[in-house]
C-alpha cells in the first residue's frame, strides 16, 4: 500500500533531528515530567487521551495530590475517583483506571508490569499507551504512536488514508519503530508529541520551524491538510431525554447515581424521565407534585457518536409515601455542599440554571 522503506541514514537523521529540537525546544516542565515514575506516567497519558495539555494540567495536579500513588486510587472509592475526574469527559478513562490500579495491586505486588504485552493486558492500556509508560519512566526503547506522533508520521511520509484502517495503521506503526533510536527513547517519543501538539498542528502547522520539516513530503508539496487522511463521514444520530430537577420542600436537589457502564456510567445526575410521562415517574417514585412542572432549559450535549437533546424539567415534590425510587436507583438530595461524586458536564451546566437557594451568587 506505501512504500516507507527507510535508509539507516534516514531514520538516524530523523532521530537527531528530533532530539536536537527537543533539547532546544521540547517541553521539560510539565508536572508529569518531574519525577516520572510508572504511576505517573501512566495517569498522565490516560489523562492525555482526548485531552489537550492545558485541560489536563489542573486535573492532573488535583489528582496527584488527592491519589499521590498506585496504592491511594486502588484503594479509594470508585465515586472519589470520578470527583476528580469531573469534567474532563470520557469516564470510562477514569473507571479504567482505578480497575487496573485495583488489578495491579492484586495479580502484580502493586507496581505496574514493566513489559509491553503484561501492560497491554491491563484495564485501559493500549499498546502505545505501554510503549509511552516504558519509554519515558523506564527508558526503554518502545515506539509509541498517539494522535499527535500519527499526524506528524503521516505527514511527513506523505501516508494515505484514515489511521482508523489497520493498513494504515500497521504502516504508521512500522514508520514509527524504525524513526524512533534505541538510546534517549523517552525524550524522542515526548519530542514527537510535543512536535505533533505544538508545531505540526491539525491546522496551521507551523511547518517553517519543525525540525522535520525539511524531509517531510506533505510540506514539500502544500498538502499537510490532506494528511492524515479524514475519518469518512456518517451522520451523527440524535438522542432526546428530559431531565428532572427535583427539589423536595426543603429545596434540595435530588441527584441519582447513573448506572456502573454506559454513557456517564457511575457518575451522579438528574433524575430522567424515559419512557414515562411526569405523573407516571412521580408516582413510582412516591412523590406528588407542589406546584406546576417548569422548563428551564433545553440544549444539546454532543458526544463523540451522537448528540444528545437535553430538555430540564423543574418539579417541587412531597412525598405521598416511601420514596420508592431509592429502592431502584441510590439518590441523595444535594443542598450546594459537597457533591456526593464526580458530575457530567451538562449536569454542572444545569446546576448553574436551576436558581436553587445554595446555588445563589455561584
Amino acid at each position: 500500500m506505501h512504500n516507507t522503506a527507510l535508509t539507516k541514514k534516514q531514520t538516524t537523521q530523523f532521530a537527531t533531528n528530533v532530539l536536537t529540537w527537543f533539547d532546544d525546544c521540547g517541553r521539560k516542565h510539565l508536572p508529569w515530567q518531574q519525577n516520572p515514575t510508572p504511576y505517573r506516567v501512566w495517569v498522565s497519558e490516560i489523562m492525555l487521551q482526548q485531552t489537550q495539555v492545558a485541560t489536563a494540567t489542573p486535573y492532573y495536579e488535583n489528582f496527584m495530590q488527592r491519589f499521590p500513588t498506585l496504592a491511594t486510587l486502588a484503594s479509594a472509592p470508585l465515586d472519589d475517583v470520578l470527583a476528580h475526574w469531573s469534567g474532563l469527559g470520557y469516564y470510562a478513562r477514569a473507571r479504567n483506571l482505578h480497575k487496573c490500579a485495583m488489578q495491579v495491586i492484586a495479580d502484580h505486588g502493586g507496581e505496574l508490569p514493566d513489559t509491553l504485552d503484561a501492560l497491554q493486558l491491563l484495564p485501559g492500556i493500549g499498546r502505545s499507551t505501554a510503549a509511552a509508560i516504558l519509554s519515558l519512566a523506564h527508558g526503554k526503547p518502545e515506539a509509541i504512536l498517539d494522535g499527535n506522533v500519527k499526524r506528524v508520521l503521516a505527514r511527513c511520509f506523505a501516508i494515505e488514508g484514515w489511521p482508523g484502517k489497520k493498513p494504515v495503521l500497521d504502516t504508521l506503526w512500522s514508520l514509527s519503530e524504525a524513526v524512533t533510536p534505541v538510546e534517549r527513547t523517552g525524550p524522542f517519543n515526548q519530542a514527537m508529541m510535543d512536535i505533533g501538539a505544538t508545531l505540526c498542528t491539525r491546522s496551521k502547522p507551523q511547518c517553517p520551524v519543525c525540525p522535520v520539516g525539511d524531509s517531510c513530503k506533505a510540506y514539500a508539496s502544500s498538502t499537510q491538510a490532506d494528511y492524515p487522511g479524514k475519518k469518512p463521514k456518517k451522520e451523527i444520530p440524535v438522542r432526546t431525554t428530559t431531565m428532572l430537577a427535583v427539589f423536595n420542600a426543603n429545596q434540595q436537589l435530588m441527584l441519582t447515581q447513573r448506572p456502573p457502564s454506559g454513557i456517564w456510567g457511575g457518575l451522579w445526575s438528574l433524575p430522567e424521565l424515559g419512557e414515562h410521562v411526569l405523573a407516571d415517574w412521580l408516582d413510582s417514585a412516591g412523590f406528588l407534585s407542589s406546584g406546576e412542572a417548569e422548563p428551564i432549559a433545553r440544549f444539546r450535549h454532543t458526544f463523540s457518536h451522537f448528540h444528545l437533546d437535553i430538555s430540564v424539567l423543574r418539579v417541587n415534590v412531597v412525598p405521598h409515601s416511601a420514596a420508592r425510587i431509592g429502592d431502584a436507583q441510590a439518590h441523595v438530595w444535594f443542598d450546594g455542599d459537597a457533591l456526593p461524586g464526580g458530575i457530567p458536564a451538562p449536569v454542572a451546566k444545569i446546576l448553574t440554571l436551576v436558581q436553587a437557594p445554595f446555588m445563589q451568587g455561584a
